[in-house]
């Protein structure tokens, strides 16, 4: 096991071979959200992507994957599925070094299961990175589920009443 699972279990069969900047599964516990990420872009607020560079393209959209698991309560540990649809494969792989900076930044050391995607155009005309991802929100860290433990336990204390 290599980097820090978080939440997750890794579960990476030695008949898969080693996984090298992803992993082969991960196992979210028991009692956890999931949250579906739509595929982000390096778009503005406006939906303009101001940014050229394949590196900066991708620094950006994933920000934007990230922002929104933030605003459910996660961090980038918490990401545990991610896909990246790239509009030029080569490109992608002339910038990894680049690339390889910017997950360090963005994700530390942790690898969701991945998928990288050739595509031959995104919806964003001026996109060249698109990025999917599934979170597991512990339930702890949300207000909604906060909430409905409260209301369990409420229901629950009047049912031993009656």
């Amino acid at each position: 096991m290599r980097g820090d699972a978080g939440i997750f279990e890794r579960i990476d069969p030695r008949a898969l071979g080693k996984p090298r900047g992803f992993s082969h599964g991960l196992l979210a516990p028991a009692g956890a959200r999931l949250l579906f990420v739509a595929g982000q872009t390096a778009a503005d607020g406006d939906g303009r992507i101001a940014e050229r560079g394949f590196a900066g393209q991708f620094d950006a959209a994933l920000a934007r994957v990230l922002a929104v698991v933030a605003d459910a309560g996660g961090t980038a540990a918490h990401i545990g599925r991610m896909t990246v649809f790239v509009t030029d494969l080569a490109g992608y792989l002339a910038s990894r070094a680049a690339l390889r900076e910017v997950w360090r930044r963005r994700m530390g050391s942790h690898y969701p299961a991945m998928a990288l995607v050739e595509v031959s155009r995104l919806v964003d005309a001026d996109a060249s990175v698109e990025i999917e991802a599934t979170a597991v929100i512990p339930a702890k860290t949300t207000q909604h589920r906060a909430t409905s433990d409260k209301t369990i336990k409420s229901r629950a204390s009047r049912r031993q009443r009656t």
